[in-house]
């Protein structure tokens, strides 16, 4: 196996694509979307503790439940005057342009509620510092006409990080605009993309072999907080 620690400089949180952030500027999608979904948290979190770059899908590390991790988060979450949620594990999967290969990461996404802007920025800040990542991706839902609004989240079921990283090595468009993304447990893939990159997340979700018509759509702020 294939271990290989990253330097600081390149300890990027790629959870970032925990759910897959889609990078391209566009105008607005003309694409039909399932319809926008109520969100059942204020906002979202997406976080590791990890700070190597791995490049083995068979990596023990990839096999972590992040419990302890998972524990001291939602503590953080609470110490700053937010209430926080369920959690739950991701299977991350990033193309490495340095690198050239597919890199993988074990993750979490971690609810949070009674927070605004600026303590969801805060909160998301102290945890970047505390694991020594370079970012940490937030999401906040909002209505889908607010002007905060500038995001979307998407999930589609059906997709296990092996199809993932077949499309990614398959497509090479995918891998320089898309970048990766990130699989639940039970097999659903989490996007979180620019409003405007609708229809490149509809297409590549048909790469993906995914039926666009199970999608759920959110809409909200994202950010990236170091």
């Amino acid at each position: 196996m294939n271990h290989t620690t990253a330097p600081r400089g390149l300890r990027v949180l790629t959870t970032a694509l925990a759910a897959l952030t889609l990078a391209i500027a566009g105008t607005q999608s003309t694409y039909a979307s399932p319809g926008e979904q109520s969100c059942p948290t204020t906002a979202e979190l997406f976080a590791t503790d990890n700070t190597a770059i791995i490049t083995d899908p068979d990596d023990p590390r990839l096999d972590t439940r992040l419990t302890r991790f998972g524990h001291e988060v939602r503590a953080i979450i609470r110490a700053h005057g937010a209430r926080p949620g369920a959690s739950e594990l991701l299977d991350g999967v990033f193309w490495s342009t340095d690198l050239k290969q597919a890199t993988f990461e074990r993750s979490r996404e971690f609810d949070v509620n009674r927070v605004g802007r600026d303590g969801l920025h805060h909160i998301a800040g102290v945890i970047a510092k505390e694991y020594d990542q370079e970012a940490v991706l937030t999401f906040r839902c909002l209505p889908r006409t607010s002007p905060e609004t500038d995001a979307v989240e998407i999930e589609v079921p059906g997709v296990t990080p092996g199809d993932l990283r077949a499309a990614l090595l398959a497509d090479a468009e995918a891998r320089e605009k898309l970048g990766g993304g990130s699989v639940t447990l039970d097999g659903r893939l989490i996007l979180i993309a620019p409003v405007a990159d609708l229809p490149l997340a509809k297409r590549f979700t048909a790469v993906l072999g995914a039926d666009w018509n199970e999608a759920q759509v959110r809409y909200g702020d994202r950010e990236f907080v170091s």
